[in-house]
């Protein structure tokens, strides 16, 4: 199979490249000038390298040139207000194109990667903050101050899919809980790692779901190659405390793990001095107004779904958060 990977020098994209590659598939990918391809460097060779950008629509239509399968990783993540407009442009205006690239070209699966974040969480002041929230595939999205704008980004980004499909694209969304692998710990999910190496006291009351990065390729590739089109999968291995998280991370690395615990009140207090810090370096923050309020809430994401559709099981977290903590070491 000849595959083009958007997004793939970032942490799911680097992943699903050495997957597809490792299966014998041919793969293409499309990247932009600046970007930093350190984590596919011992891959180079073996890759269709494309430069240009999922907002250039003759640099995306000369990508997918000899493609037949299309896996859409590309995407802005983020959490800091200024990066909204960014997100908007990127996540769904990029995935537009992208649909109506493969519609064009008559691509026979597009895999769209979007996040459990798409499809939405209750309204806490409906459900409350203390009760656990389960949430499926079936789940509906409504407007509701526990979806941050990255949310909203990849929900607007999923419903251009299903518009691709409603037009006759064959395709497949996956949506990843929180994303734990291989990558550069100063971006995205990877952060908590570095953050319980460099020893912090706090951990919030809240829960996390968590899916290993490796487990996302793997899904990616095995639905790409089924007859499964039309339909969305759930990837997240399972549910746990901050704190549980972090001390399994802590363990890993050898450090001491966070022991303070950190309720709503404190939160809006520690997002509110990294506003002001933030504002006066320049820099980003690393907690926000959206990331602490979450960070309080319980969902847990259903994984049968894609359990049952090709018998997948994932790693236990233990696994996963011993081979991440050996990389970075």
């Amino acid at each position: 199979m000849k595959i083009l990977v958007t997004g793939a020098t970032g942490l799911v994209g680097s992943a699903t490249v050495r997957r597809l590659l490792s299966a014998g598939h041919d793969v293409s990918v499309l990247h932009r000038a600046q970007s930093d391809r350190s984590l596919l460097k011992d891959l180079e060779t073996q890759i269709r390298w494309v430069e240009g950008d999922i907002l250039d629509i003759p640099s995306l239509e000369k990508a997918m040139d000899d493609c037949d399968y299309v896996v859409h990783a590309a995407a802005v993540v983020s959490f800091v207000p200024r990066d909204k407009a960014s997100m908007l442009k990127v996540n769904v205006e990029g995935t537009a194109n992208v649909v109506n690239v493969c519609l064009k070209k008559g691509i026979q699966k597009l895999c769209h990667v979007s996040s459990v974040a798409a499809l939405g969480r209750p309204d806490p002041r409906r459900t409350g903050t203390e009760k656990l929230i389960r949430i499926d595939e079936k789940q509906r999205w409504e407007d509701s101050p526990a979806n941050s704008s990255y949310a909203k980004t990849k929900y607007l980004a999923e419903l251009e899919v299903w518009r691709g499909m409603a037009e006759g694209l064959q395709a497949v969304i996956v949506n990843p809980s929180l994303i734990l692998g291989e990558g550069d710990w100063n971006k995205s999910s990877t952060q908590l790692f570095r953050y319980v190496y460099q020893e912090k006291p706090f951990y919030t009351e809240g829960t996390v779901n968590y899916v290993d990065v490796q487990d996302i390729a793997r899904a990616i590739e095995a639905l790409l190659v089924s007859d499964i089109h039309n339909e969305r999968f759930i990837l997240s291995a399972g549910t746990a405390t901050y704190q549980q998280l972090f001390t399994t991370m802590a363990a890993g690395f050898g450090k001491r793990p966070p022991s303070i615990k950190v309720g709503s009140n404190l939160a809006g207090i520690i997002w509110r001095t990294e506003a002001l810090r933030t504002w006066l370096t320049g820099s980003k923050p690393l907690i926000t107004k959206e990331t602490a309020r979450s960070a309080t809430h319980r969902f847990e994401f259903d994984n049968s779904k894609i359990k049952e559709a090709i018998t997948f099981d994932f790693q236990p977290l233990i696994t996963t958060v011993q081979r991440v903590c050996e990389s970075f070491l």
